[in-house]
């Protein structure tokens, strides 16, 4: 064989041999980069008081399971906030917690036994399953109890976390296959455009993190600002968020 026909099959071979070890080094950092993630969600866990459970990560997705259903909202948000995950979703039974609190809701203690039978007679009709129904549901419950916010910050009032947390519990109710995106609005006053745009931003992001810590995932919510470019009234109108099925 000549010197140039050689050369010839030595290029190709040297060509796959380095798209080979490029691959194992893409592999190997991937699994550095899960088994990284996986001891630092352990370690955030156990700091936490929860480790009953599991987490598996692919990429940076991880995926909680075997938690008690009143440590799972809490063991979700503990994971979502370790630095280098990009999301979080839950397997199992859940129970909803308002943010800023440490133990679930307790249930509610028997109805003392009266001598008089009850007056309902109807049960309460299912939520619905289509799109247009949720979005419905979403636009009475935010017309009834708005989420709302201390004044030029993305801090939640009281009512507007109650508000929140009682949306989220609905839309986990709602198909799997419904997706949902927050935009969050800015009051028009004295500050600057970009400064209105990243509260409003802020604001949405407030919110997506009470539904995704309520029983939606994260991949079911996205989130957007769009400052003080729409107006609906003035005042406390202005400073809102709006929940859409997308």
């Amino acid at each position: 064989m000549s010197g140039g026909r050689r050369w010839i099959l030595v290029v190709p071979i040297a060509v796959l041999v380095t798209a080979l070890l490029a691959g194992v080094v893409t592999w190997a950092q991937a699994g550095s980069i899960q088994r990284d993630l996986a001891a630092d969600a352990h370690a955030a866990l156990a700091q936490a008081g929860l480790d009953n459970g599991t987490v598996a990560f692919d990429g940076r997705d991880a995926t909680l399971s075997g938690f008690p259903p009143d440590q799972a909202l809490k063991a979700l948000e503990v994971v979502q906030n370790v630095d280098g995950v990009r999301a979080a979703q839950l397997q199992g039974d859940v129970v909803p917690v308002a943010p800023g609190t440490s133990t679930p809701p307790p249930t509610s203690s028997p109805a003392p036994t009266t001598t008089e039978p009850p007056t309902t007679s109807a049960t309460a009709p299912p939520p619905p399953t289509d799109k247009a129904g949720v979005q419905a549901e979403i636009d009475r419950m935010l017309a009834e109890a708005p989420i709302t916010f201390e004044p030029d910050t993305a801090r939640l009032t009281p009512e507007g976390e109650q508000a929140a947390v009682a949306v989220a519990v609905a839309l986990a109710k709602s198909p799997d296959t419904f997706r949902y995106r927050v935009t969050g609005h800015a009051a028009r006053g004295t500050g600057s455009a970009s400064g209105a745009l990243k509260l409003s931003r802020d604001r949405a992001r407030a919110v997506m993190r009470i539904l995704t810590t309520n029983g939606l995932t994260a991949k079911r919510v996205t989130y957007r600002g769009l400052g003080d470019t729409r107006p609906a009234g003035g005042g406390e109108e202005d400073r809102r968020v709006e929940i859409t099925v997308v």
